[in-house]
């Protein structure tokens, strides 16, 4: 059976300069959709814009709030509106206890919310104007409870979790989808560094062609794999006694 035709003309990614992001905006340029990338490479930004005549370079760095405004008018005037909006430009910093820094979670929620959140910002008021437009923020199943080690990550995710959870309805009535993208573990330079076993590792062209084919759907959460989907929507339903006694024998083990 036939696909239906692909729900979006243009389509911007934040983040886009590697890991999700990246393949993301190949994968929807492939399709024909045309792709404006950010990030904060350029030259990055620009060997991507080689790889397909459909991609369109505007680096950007999410934390500065009046350029991501300017941004989403240059995308308007030079492409066309979004109809489709990612936002996977992120950090990920390993810290607990013993490592903690203020600076890391400052950084972190600047970037991962507040860079999402200033997205947001500069492409509501076009969207709302035009009745139509969908976002799609990209977080993590590390949002659903705080992890050990994830003390500056995890939180962000989940304010990313809240934020579309509370977008939701309310963008419904001006004819806007909302839906949040949570990936399990996938192969990226970000978690290239990690020294800690990850389980169910996805490579970031599985993560992409199942982010693609949710966002065609009317579901409101994209999460996967669905092993480490279901184990984590159970550690968020366990009280906390039980909770923190599985993840203290976890770091045990870890």
């Amino acid at each position: 059976m036939a696909q239906p035709a692909v729900p979006w003309k243009t389509v911007w990614i934040t983040g886009a300069s590697s890991g999700i992001g990246r393949q993301l905006a190949l994968d929807l340029a492939s399709m024909g959709i045309t792709v404006a990338v950010s990030a904060r490479s350029a030259d990055q930004l620009s060997e991507l814009v080689a790889e397909n005549s459909n991609i369109h370079s505007y680096p950007l760095d999410v934390t500065d709030l009046a350029a991501c405004r300017e941004v989403a008018k240059s995308i308007e005037a030079d492409i066309a509106p979004p109809d489709l909006v990612i936002m996977a430009a992120g950090v990920w910093i390993i810290r607990d206890i013993e490592s903690f820094q203020a600076e890391d979670s400052i950084r972190a929620m600047r970037v991962n919310y507040e860079g999402a959140a200033g997205v947001v910002d500069a492409v509501l008021p076009s969207m709302r104007r035009r009745r139509a437009g969908h976002i799609a923020p990209v977080a993590s199943v590390a949002g659903y409870r705080g992890i050990p080690r994830a003390v500056t990550y995890a939180p962000t995710k989940a304010a990313l979790i809240s934020m579309a959870e509370a977008m939701r309805t309310d963008a419904q009535r001006h004819g806007i989808k909302v839906q949040i993208i949570n990936p399990g573990f996938v192969r990226t330079p970000m978690t290239d560094t990690n020294d800690f076993p990850m389980p169910f590792l996805m490579e970031p062209e599985d993560a992409s062609k199942r982010i693609i084919a949710g966002l065609r759907s009317d579901r409101f959460e994209i999460v996967f794999p669905a092993r480490l989907a279901i184990i984590m929507k159970l550690l968020r339903l366990l009280p906390y006694g039980l909770y923190f006694w599985l993840m203290a024998r976890f770091v045990q083990r870890a």
